[in-house]
């Protein structure tokens, strides 16, 4: 007699586990595949706002019948708020192309006219070059005093730290509206008022909090040895500062970099109210000034278009730095 038949037990095999196309739903595909085609069909021809529950209900039952329940509200809820986020940007890249801008889903002609008329446009041109030397102006003096100060908050044995920090984070809280009246009556008395020093300045205000905050919790994170070493070496504290910890602390402050550049180029409370003309007007004000052919028409073709230029510089850099940014947004937040 074998082994096998005297004394021992042989496992039943487990049945062949069926493969992703067998386990598959034909109806539930053919409902996702019905539901695409009906919605498209309904977006493109513009068919009756009914039929949206219709194919929205195929395509949400295809996919649980597909994909499982769990699985297929997960994709849901990730496509609606992928939506959420993209439809502003969207719906605005949608209007600057339409020619008669008359808000349907899609319309009969599309055209870069607006773009067109822009571009034409001196005062949109010179605003664009006022912004870029606005906020290039305020970013690098922002990084350079709020990188000195975030280093001495940071590593410095300074008296009252704590309190200056929060002191420093009390200016940010200020609402803009309650101190645009006071600084446009003290920029008309000493000349500031329509100059890009007038719009530089205030900027600089607001983004040095953030600025501050952000490189100093990075200057704090790094190791003390290799500033003692450098002291050995014979360092000062500014050069051990700029050779050694300020290398260190690059993705804070090109996170820091990026974040006041953004907020500064799209700054339009004290662009508007600290200039006139366009010697010192900046693209958030200019477009605000863009006028149709009539008092009571909005241009909201070359609005539309403008907004979406003054965007792409901004969703370029993020795009391209976007690892950049997210590393200087973490590293600081973890030790060891």
């Amino acid at each position: 007699m074998s082994a096998t038949t005297a004394g021992s037990y042989q496992m039943p095999s487990a049945a062949p586990a069926l493969l992703p196309e067998e386990q598959a739903d034909p109806i539930g595909k053919g409902l996702l595949i019905g539901g695409g085609i009906l919605g498209v069909a309904s977006i493109l021809f513009g068919f009756p706002g009914i039929l949206a529950l219709v194919w929205m209900t195929m395509i949400l039952v295809g996919s649980i019948r597909t994909f499982g329940r769990s699985a297929a509200i997960t994709g849901w809820g990730i496509s609606a708020l992928v939506l959420y986020c993209l439809f502003p940007f969207l719906w605005l890249v949608r209007l600057s192309m339409d020619p008669a801008a008359n808000g349907k889903v899609l319309p009969s002609t599309f055209s870069l006219a607006n773009y067109g008329a822009v571009l034409d446009n001196d005062e949109f041109v010179r605003a664009f070059f006022n912004s870029i030397i606005v906020a290039g102006s305020a970013t690098a003096i922002a990084m350079l005093i709020g990188g000195a100060a975030a280093y001495a908050l940071g590593r410095l044995p300074v008296p009252g730290k704590q309190y200056i920090m929060f002191a420093v984070l009390a200016v940010a809280m200020f609402p803009g509206i309650s101190i645009v009246g006071p600084i446009f009556e003290l920029w008309r008395t000493i000349g500031l008022f329509d100059t890009k020093t007038g719009l530089v300045l205030p900027n600089v205000t607001f983004a040095l909090p953030m600025s501050i905050w952000i490189m100093s919790s990075f200057f704090r994170e790094l190791p003390r040895d290799l500033e003692h070493a450098a002291y050995m070496d014979g360092a000062t504290p500014f050069q051990a500062f700029r050779k050694v910890m300020l290398p260190l602390a690059a993705p804070g402050v090109f996170t820091s970099a990026i974040l006041v550049f953004i907020n500064t180029w799209n700054e339009f409370l004290m662009a508007v109210s600290l200039s006139a003309t366009s010697n010192s007007i900046t693209i958030p004000a200019a477009i605000s000034f863009f006028q149709g052919e009539n008092t009571l028409e909005i241009p909201v073709g070359p609005i539309s278009a403008a907004s979406v230029m003054v965007m792409l510089p901004l969703v370029a850099m993020v795009l391209v730095f976007q690892r950049r940014i997210v590393a200087g947004l973490t590293a600081g937040g973890v030790k060891g």
